[in-house]
């Protein structure tokens, strides 16, 4: 059981600003939106110790660099490896994201389902909840229109 804790926790043991820091630089003047969609997650809730599971969809709008798309996926698996709440949690991805790549803006919406709703309380199998936030340019209506509407939300 230890071991199994040791796993969905992990991600206290490791750094975001680590992970977003390797970046490339040659990206032949590339400017348009990176998005990476549907990243699955997998948390627990920090107020009943129950799995919040979902998906999360980052993008950002670069300026002179850009990361390996691993790399945002990592950033939300370590954020999710941690006791969460999802709004906490979605802060804390387009925060990190935005403060190592300085990029031009940051998108970030997280859709889960939470046991804490299905398992015990109000028992509403089948309720989701998204949650988003938009930095930067992605605060402006014609990116933040594109952004919601590549993600479907």
């Amino acid at each position: 059981m230890a071991r199994a804790y040791q796993e969905f926790f992990s991600g206290y043991a490791e750094d975001p600003v680590a992970v977003l820091s390797r970046t490339f630089t040659e990206v032949e003047g590339y400017d348009e939106m990176v998005l990476l969609r549907n990243i699955r997650i997998e948390s627990h809730c920090e107020h009943h110790i129950v799995p919040i599971i979902g998906r999360a969809h980052v993008a950002y709008l670069p300026d002179h660099r850009v990361v390996g798309i691993s790399k945002l996926a990592r950033v939300v698996e370590l954020y999710a490896k941690r006791l969460q709440i999802q709004e906490k949690m979605t802060a804390q991805i387009a925060e990190a994201i935005y403060t190592v790549l300085k990029p031009r803006g940051v998108g970030v919406v997280i859709e889960a389902d939470h046991a804490c709703m299905t398992t015990r309380g109000v028992h509403q199998p089948g309720v989701g909840m998204v949650t988003r936030r938009l930095l930067g340019c992605f605060r402006e209506d014609p990116v933040r229109r594109e952004f919601l509407s590549m993600v479907g939300s």
